[in-house]
């Protein structure tokens, strides 16, 4: 596998090829599908269109289960995956599924420690707010810091700090830091994805899936698929930013990613 660009290629720069070969995508909800938080018609559209090509679009995101669960009874996508990895939402014999990374024991000594965490977090960084959709939260806690509220640039770093001090996984998102306990990941999630919708190895065709992205938390997997793009508004966040997609596109958001759905689509 090729490594990471230092910059990304414009996506118009996409070998018709490599695009042609394309099995599916994975991408990121917030910042990515969505716009000012809710997902717009283009973005819906080419949702659509990527499903009724046969490729499909599986989500993975840090949102909580129970914020994903209706769009993963309404968009046209093959699942959602929730909490980085943790909890996986598809439709199959006519209704929708809902699946766990982790196993109902290892869930419930978690929620102990995840309350414990949260209230650190609260106590150790002045302006820390929990995020408004905690309640649908099964395993893991997140900090707002740019969707309802805003940190500046040290608190994040402080929340990140605090949550790995207690042993947590910690990632930033556009909007939340998210921290868990366990070893899931976005990465994990789509190889669990794959395996359990299609029956297959991600190993054996990485380099055929796109994954879209728009923040920090998504440079594992811009470093995992050679076919990563990132949406336009990525750039909000390059000085942060050790590993860059290969391309990207013009547009912001949700128009980014209905750019990416017409450059897959536009040559079939």
């Amino acid at each position: 596998m090729p490594p990471a660009p230092d910059r990304p290629r414009p996506l118009a720069d996409l070998p018709e090829r490599d695009a042609a070969a394309v099995r599916g995508v994975f991408t990121d909800i917030d910042d990515t599908l969505t716009t000012d938080g809710a997902i717009t018609p283009d973005a819906l559209r080419a949702l659509q269109r990527l499903a009724d090509a046969g490729i499909p679009v599986v989500a993975i995101t840090g949102r909580p289960m129970g914020w994903s669960e209706p769009f993963a009874r309404d968009w046209p996508v093959a699942a959602i995956v929730a909490e980085n990895g943790a909890v996986a939402l598809f439709r199959e014999h006519g209704a929708l599924q809902v699946e766990y990374a982790q196993d109902a024991a290892t869930r419930a000594r978690n929620a102990l420690r995840l309350q414990q965490a949260a209230r650190l977090v609260l106590q150790e960084v002045p302006g820390a707010t929990l995020a408004r959709d905690s309640a649908g939260r099964v395993t893991d806690i997140a900090i707002d810091h740019a969707e309802f509220a805003s940190l500046d640039d040290a608190q994040i770093a402080r929340v990140v700090a605090v949550m790995r001090g207690q042993g947590m996984e910690a990632t930033v998102s556009s909007i939340h830091v998210n921290g868990w306990f366990g070893s899931h990941t976005k990465l994990s999630g789509a190889e669990w994805m794959l395996r359990r919708l299609f029956g297959r190895a991600l190993a054996a065709e990485a380099d055929r899936w796109v994954y879209v992205g728009d923040s920090t938390n998504d440079q594992q997997m811009f470093g995992h698929f050679p076919l990563s793009v990132g949406v336009a508004n990525l750039r909000h966040f390059a000085s942060q930013l050790h590993t860059w997609p290969a391309y990207l596109a013009e547009g912001e958001r949700g128009a980014g990613f209905s750019e990416v759905a017409q450059r897959l689509l536009g040559i079939r």
